[in-house]
């Protein structure tokens, strides 16, 4: 990524980006209730566990692994409101709409009377939030997160957002993406004295604002983000400031939008300002920052603007169909794909069904140019989560029952397409063709809305290591013999970016290219690692969350 130059440090107006302003909003009038004693953070001994947030803990069953749901995971989704008195509970609401994007952990951050309040815990956003906790984080500033990774005995402390305090005051951050050089930046950091009390890149970031030299904190943020690689959708809180911010390539998806009160929303999706009713007004551009306080909104091009690489795997599986992401609707992408996959890849069959959900609506669009029935052959569980037992591989290879139930009557002595998003390591799709021909399915024949998937994300994406991708190791008939269905076609890579058409140079394809737009020249970390977190920490007070207060002990840094 380009280094941002000295003159984008002036904070003034892109020419090339709408300025728009807002009226002051004023701040809840509740009082915040004086903490007890022992929820206050020690000056300088790091703790790990927010001292407001419930530990929603499971038994550490082997990391879910009857689990074989093996798509991609998007890791992140992050939401943040000014100027609203109800802000936390319209960020608990807009974060059920964010679900889908992370299932593992969930928090809120708010602000009142100038002092960041934090609740965060592991599990969905019902298991961590209340009425209770949400009366909690009163104020009419807030910022939310919902976070996927795998499990480990560090998970809480991973939890965002994130707070801390340093010199000149408190910030809260809650990140959707990865950076690329994050060892790199918490090596030397670690050298300069920094100490990490969680495994998160993420914290990278409050280190960098923590050490920078300047003092406004919109500087801090510039100067932090000139030594960022990779992909990152920000949101900061401060004592009066939300703060939005997307990297130069726009990999993540953030959107921004208002209610009707003048309240300022943005999110990683659409579907979260629907829910919450708030009008959608534009994305956060690339390499955009975007600053709401009692003035306004500011918009700040502060970083240098490569060409866009949105992510395109947020139209094939990710994103909800009800969301617009990067200006296009996610239904009308996937039923497109559906359409070129019935008129490249057309086979004889009787029904047309969906692997549920994100399946669904590329089935809809093959049934529909094919004029083949569309039928709900397979029927989704939504309330499996994990189990807390010691699978063995017997009982493991039940998992893709647990969540799928064929329905037989639409199934038997039939042709059948079936649609699926992707095909990563090929194993769920095995068991897939498995499951619908026990059914009674005559032939099976598998068509993928996406092109073969031969390479990792490292763009905040959680993807299984390359040598894992069946389509990096197997061609498509070898893939066919594997997963054992009668035929096996992918939406073609050409295709794919003739039908997204001008805009095709502006997505990442890194995925089914192998052709990456940041090199990862680090290795992904894979699995929560557990680290000390019993030292004195130099820069940052606090991490995780709970009361922040301000050290008059600490070293100073900056100037």
């Amino acid at each position: 990524m380009a280094a941002t130059t000295a003159a984008s440090l002036t904070l003034s107006k892109p020419s090339s980006l709408p300025f728009n302003h807002t009226h002051a909003f004023p701040k809840t009038p509740s009082i915040l209730p004086t903490p007890p004693r022992s929820a206050v953070k020690s000056l300088l001994l790091v703790s790990s566990k927010n001292p407001l947030s419930d530990v929603i803990s499971s038994p550490a069953a082997d990391d879910s692994a009857w689990d074989d749901d093996e798509k991609p995971r998007e890791e992140c989704g992050v939401v943040g409101i000014y100027g609203d008195p109800e802000a936390s509970r319209l960020c608990y609401l807009a974060l059920h709409a964010l679900q889908h994007r992370g299932q593992e952990g969930a928090g809120i951050v708010t602000v009142h009377n100038d002092v960041l309040q934090s609740i965060t815990g592991v599990g969905l956003v019902s298991d961590v939030f209340n009425e209770s906790k949400l009366d909690q984080l009163p104020g009419s500033l807030a910022i939310g997160h919902v976070r996927y990774s795998t499990a480990g005995q560090s998970m809480l402390k991973n939890v965002q957002p994130f707070v801390a305090g340093y010199r000149f005051g408190s910030v809260g951050v809650a990140h959707n993406g990865n950076l690329v050089n994050y060892r790199a930046l918490r090596s030397d950091l670690e050298d300069s004295g920094s100490i990490f009390n969680t495994t998160s890149d993420t914290e990278v970031v409050l280190h960098l604002i923590a050490t920078s030299k300047h003092r406004p904190f919109i500087l801090r943020i510039v100067d932090a983000c000139e030594k960022l690689q990779g992909a990152y959708s920000l949101v900061f809180v401060t004592e009066d400031k939300l703060v939005a911010v997307r990297d130069p390539f726009g990999f993540r998806p953030l959107v921004m939008g208002r209610r009707s009160n003048g309240a300022v929303v943005f999110a990683s999706e659409t579907c979260a300002l629907d829910l919450i009713e708030a009008t959608y007004e534009r994305e956060v551009f690339p390499g955009e920052v975007l600053v709401v306080d009692k003035n306004g909104i500011q918009s700040l091009c502060l970083m240098s603007h490569p060409q866009p690489k949105q992510c395109i795997f947020e139209h094939i599986y990710f994103a909800l169909p009800n969301s617009v992401v990067f200006g296009r609707s996610v239904y009308e992408s996937r039923r497109r794909f559906g359409e070129i996959l019935a008129t490249e890849s057309p086979v004889d069959c009787d029904v047309v069904i969906a692997v549920p959900d994100s399946g669904v609506v590329a089935a809809l669009g093959y049934a529909a140019k094919a004029g083949v029935p569309f039928q709900q052959g397979l029927i989704r569980s939504h309330y499996v989560g994990r189990t807390f037992i010691e699978p063995s591989q017997k009982i493991r290879d039940f998992g893709v029952k647990l969540k799928l139930s064929p329905v037989r009557a639409v199934l038997e002595g039939k042709r059948v397409v079936v649609v699926d998003d992707s095909i990563v390591r090929g194993t769920t799709s095995s068991k897939i063709v498995r499951l619908l021909k026990e059914a009674g399915a005559k032939e099976v024949h598998m068509r993928i809305a996406s092109p073969p998937i031969i390479g990792s994300c490292y763009y905040g994406v959680d993807t299984p290591s390359t040598e894992e991708l069946i389509s990096n190791r197997m061609s498509v008939e070898e893939i066919r013999n594997f997963i054992g269905s009668d035929s096996l076609a992918f939406l073609p890579f050409d295709s794919l970016k003739k039908l997204l058409g001008s805009e095709s140079p502006n997505f990442c394809y890194a995925c089914f290219s192998g052709n990456y737009p940041v090199e990862p020249t680090e290795l992904k970390v894979k699995k929560v690692g557990d680290f000390v977190d019993d030292g004195l920490n130099g820069n940052l007070e606090s991490i995780g969350g709970g009361w922040v207060q301000a050290n008059r002990n600490q070293i100073e840094v900056g100037s």
